[in-house]
């Protein structure tokens, strides 16, 4: 009886002819299935041992041979396999000889290509080296890459995955080794990069690996700076300001670039000054610390610590440090003999002496509404201060009529106090007088001077809010939420590059000189949209760490049961610290209903919360702002925070 050897499907079969045509053959397949066969498909044809036995005792065969040899044994030019099968065994081969041969030929590409059914040609020494050497890379490879996966699954870490351990979660190659290594260390444990990585020690807290994601992708090259020679003054006589000038800040903040003052004038009717730090005066545009400012966009603030936009050495010498004397920007506004209406305002580059900064957290106790009102209550710098909260509840009153609404007051903000792993979280108005004075008078400042850049035709980057959209651009177009006509970031250029841009376009207004930037400035635009980019990105990371400290706080002080409020549909807010979540569970209640919650679970590398409604609280319904959960529009109060 015939039997046949015929490729199919990339491999090989043997069954018995049952009957034959010119074109093709009717088949039985050992396993009794029968099928239809190309005749072009047949290799071999033989008559023993039985289609069943066949390749079971060629694959024998095909074990025994040595691939090498037979690549040396073969002729150059193209062959059959029954040709070298006869070579090889010297006499004519039997048909599991012959398909032994076939087998090793068909499974050795490196060494032999396919020229057609079963026939071969042998690879070049060349090819051949270059390809054996690319499989024993792959070998070393595989092997490397599973012994970093099994001692992660260990709970080793090994150095190489240490090396890598940010990139890999951040920006990895998929093709690499140490990735590979970690997609099978995670199936094999059942955990998530981030969580293996952080249990094997690759990052010293969840903490930590928050801040490695963070400056990986947004400080590539380290959070520190490269040496850069400090800006030099330049030689131009200042006229010096005869206004006794303050700051008011928090006693975290080391970059201090706004101070006021209050002076009287002849007529006995007050002026009030708002100065800004000048680096623009020193940092020229496209100079080494210009280019290390505009990267970086902006200072990042987070609970704890900080990474500055400009070198300790570019900010000292601007920084409005009491006892210093330094060049500023001054917008002077006089007011009416009723102290509570501007009659004009100009700006002047000066300098001034700073006679003291004042801290927030010192004085808030002291400074109230109360005190301000009552001219014989002892304040430092009390009159000043008094003639600043005047004019703040007038300047807050009209631009509440723009508006067409009251601003939210009553709003808690809180701080945190970094103490090591330790934190304390303590709760205070956002809008205590001392709040609202700077934050009024850094709107009346960045209005005033986007309202000078517009006047004289100077391009500036401003920013508006239209139908509750806040944006950046280069028209001065209305913020609504702020109630002003235009608003141009220029209060803080030692911590934003905005602000230090809009800085050099209003020196060149004072001094009559070609701006920095013209109009449809492409660099301007780059500038506006990159700034949009990082500060999104920053504001982001600090909301991502104070969520952080407070599910650290929770678990330090071994909350379960505590207070929440509610501030929209199903979103609440603990009363205690500034942590939003969703309450599945949660019924209909109205914004500012104070809940008792249960805290199930929380997890500092997601920060995710579970939690339970688990009854009413018996306390009053407390004030919240719906629109600033969980984020608020900074532009109110970036005058006195420093984030």
């Amino acid at each position: 009886m015939s039997h046949v050897l015929f490729e199919e499907d990339g491999g090989f079969k043997a069954g018995t002819v049952l009957s034959e045509a010119p074109a093709s053959l009717q088949v039985e397949h050992a396993s009794g299935k029968r099928s239809k066969v190309k005749a072009g498909h047949v290799v071999l044809r033989f008559d023993a041992p039985s289609p069943s036995e066949l390749l079971p005792a060629a694959q024998r065969v095909a074990e025994e041979l040595d691939v090498d040899f037979l690549w040396e044994c073969a002729p150059q030019e193209e062959f059959g396999f029954a040709e070298l099968a006869s070579e090889y065994f010297g006499a004519a081969p039997d048909a599991v000889q012959a398909t032994g041969v076939l087998l090793k030929l068909h499974c050795a590409p490196i060494h032999f290509h396919r020229k057609g059914r079963g026939r071969f040609r042998p690879a070049p020494a060349e090819t051949v080296r270059l390809a054996l050497a690319a499989v024993e890379r792959r070998r070393q490879q595989e092997l490397a890459l599973e012994d970093y996966a099994q001692q992660m699954a260990e709970g080793r870490l090994p150095p190489q995955i240490a090396a890598q351990a940010t990139a890999l979660l951040v920006r990895p190659d998929r093709q690499s080794i140490e990735y590979r290594a970690l997609e099978r260390a995670c199936e094999r444990t059942r955990m998530p990069p981030e969580r293996l990585l952080l249990e094997l020690g690759a990052f010293a807290s969840p903490r930590a690996l928050h801040f490695a994601r963070f400056t990986f992708e947004h400080f590539p090259h380290g959070t520190g700076f490269p040496a850069v020679q400090a800006p030099v003054l330049p030689t131009e006589p200042l006229p010096l300001a005869t206004a006794e000038v303050f700051s008011i800040d928090d006693s975290d903040t080391t970059e201090i670039d706004d101070a006021l003052s209050v002076q009287s004038l002849p007529d006995g009717r007050l002026r009030v000054g708002i100065h800004v730090a000048a680096p623009a005066l020193a940092i020229e545009r496209g100079a080494a610390l210009d280019e290390l400012a505009r990267e970086r966009m902006s200072t990042v603030y987070v609970p704890g610590g900080k990474i500055t936009m400009l070198p300790e050495e570019a900010i000292r010498p601007f920084s409005l440090d009491e006892g210093t004397e330094r060049p500023v920007l001054s917008l002077y506004a006089d007011l009416d003999a009723t102290g509570a209406a501007i009659e004009r305002c100009h700006s002047v580059l000066e300098r001034v002496r700073i006679a003291a900064n004042l801290r927030h957290d010192a004085l808030e106790v002291e400074v109230t509404e109360a005190a301000l009102e009552d001219p014989a209550a002892p304040l430092p710098f009390g009159d000043a201060l008094r003639a600043l909260w005047r004019l703040t509840l007038s300047l807050a009153a009209g631009r509440e009529e723009v508006r067409g609404k009251p601003e939210p007051r009553g709003r808690p903000d809180f701080s945190f106090r970094i103490e090591g792993e330790r934190v304390r979280i303590e709760q205070r108005r956002r809008d205590e007088p001392l709040d609202r004075i700077v934050a009024e008078m850094a709107i009346l400042a960045n209005s005033e001077w986007g309202r000078l850049l517009a006047e004289q035709r100077i391009t500036g980057v401003y920013r508006s809010q239209q139908m509750g959209r806040v944006r950046m651009g280069t028209h001065p177009l209305p913020h609504q939420g702020l109630g002003v006509a235009q608003y141009a970031w220029s209060t803080s250029p030692l911590r934003r590059y905005v602000d230090l841009t809009n800085q050099r376009q209003l020196l060149a207004a004072l001094r009559g000189e070609k701006a920095a930037f013209a109009a449809n400035d492409a660099e301007l635009f780059s500038i506006v949209s990159a700034f949009d980019a990082k500060y999104g990105a920053y504001a982001d990371f600090q909301s991502a760490i104070e969520r952080y400290w407070c599910l650290r706080w929770l678990a330090q002080e071994g909350i379960a049961r505590t207070q929440a409020v509610v501030v929209r549909e199903d979103l609440v807010r603990l009363v205690d610290a500034p942590l939003y979540f969703r309450l599945a569970d949660l019924p209909p209640l109205a914004s500012g209903r104070r809940i008792l919650v249960d805290v199930l679970a929380t997890d500092e590398i997601a920060l995710s919360v579970q939690a339970r409604f688990v009854e009413l609280a018996a306390a009053a319904p407390e004030a919240v702002d719906t629109d600033a959960a969980p984020d608020a529009d900074a532009d109110e109060a970036e005058f006195t925070q420093e984030g």
